[in-house]
């Protein structure tokens, strides 16, 4: 999106459909379905098919971090996930998937993994409800897929931010819910700033509009990327999203992780595609104090973590009460 030697002004109506995966496997299986795009700890590869924009979404970081698999996950309406071993990445993994609730997906695995010790590993999951399809049947699954658009107050998070000479500052991300347009003003979250669109793409093509659950490219005035770090949020406004350092879960402790949590013990904390150093204010409930602000839907789900962790390193999780 946006080649630097390029001012691209969005000037086509778009009637574009948009499909994004979550792809949990080797990154060699993406190169069969897109072009590889922006990469950095999370990649991205995407196509335009006749009707539709498809993006596929690896987090490369993983398994050295585990911010990058959670941010992966919760940047997809659907999950592909293929399983080549059977280890504590594949569990980890299996409840990321399942605290974050991703539901929709398919399953597939290499020849050489057990399925029966597979379909113990995902019982009881959300990786449970996925369809379980043949590697060389994946794409043919993939194409039955239907987009799932979300309508409400335009909501874009951001999963990257760099400027452009020529261009200026472009923020890309995935409009979850609503509808962009150029010339648009919205607030960037949770700073404030009030940030312009200047131009939009899809695919490398300028468009007017996008809606959910587009993936775009926008040119912005009002920000430069210095300003702007993955997880921030561009919104319309209203009142549907919060705004806080400190915030209360109705918390669930992942049943695989052993230690006992206590409070001043500190953490880090996603949500969404943020993450956030957070400290144990107290237990019951569980409230965290959070070294800098988030923003946040009522019942948006918070997934503690502990990174130096040598077994699982996620922590628990729970829909953000207050």
């Amino acid at each position: 999106m946006f080649p630097q030697d390029i001012l691209l002004v969005g000037v086509l109506t778009n009637k574009m459909k948009s499909i994004n995966y979550t792809l949990l496997g080797d990154e060699a299986m993406a190169k069969d379905f897109g072009k590889k795009g922006t990469s950095t700890d999370i990649t991205i590869y995407d196509k335009k098919e006749t009707g539709a924009v498809k993006t596929w979404t690896l987090p490369t970081g993983f398994p050295e971090k585990i911010p990058p698999l959670l941010q992966a996950i919760n940047m997809g309406e659907y999950v592909i996930f293929h399983v080549s071993k059977l280890d504590k990445f594949t569990g980890e993994q299996i409840v990321a998937l399942d605290v974050l609730k991703k539901n929709k997906g398919l399953l597939t695995h290499s020849y050489d993994v057990d399925r029966e010790k597979l379909l113990l590993m995902i019982k009881g999951t959300v990786v449970e409800q996925y369809k379980m399809v043949e590697l060389d049947d994946l794409k043919k699954e993939m194409d039955l897929l239907e987009p799932v658009s979300q309508d409400g107050t335009l909501r874009i998070p951001i999963d990257h931010c760099f400027d452009v000479k020529g261009v200026g500052t472009v923020i890309l991300g995935k409009v979850t819910q609503g509808m962009v347009k150029a010339y648009d003003k919205l607030k960037l979250l949770p700073k404030g700033d009030e940030v312009m669109v200047k131009s939009i793409q899809m695919h490398d093509d300028p468009v007017e509009e996008a809606m959910s659950p587009a993936r775009v490219g926008l040119a912005v005035k009002g920000v430069t990327s210095d300003d702007v770090q993955r997880g921030d949020q561009l919104y319309m406004g209203g009142d549907e999203i919060s705004i806080s350092q400190n915030i209360v879960l109705d918390y669930m402790q992942n049943k695989f992780f052993k230690d006992n949590l206590a409070e001043n013990q500190t953490f880090l904390v996603n949500v969404g595609l943020q993450t956030r150093a957070a400290k144990i204010i107290s237990i019951t409930p569980m409230k965290l104090s959070l070294n800098k602000p988030v923003a946040f839907t009522k019942n948006e789900i918070c997934v503690i973590l502990k990174p130096e962790s040598q077994t699982i390193r996620i922590v628990g999780s729970g829909p953000i009460t207050g």
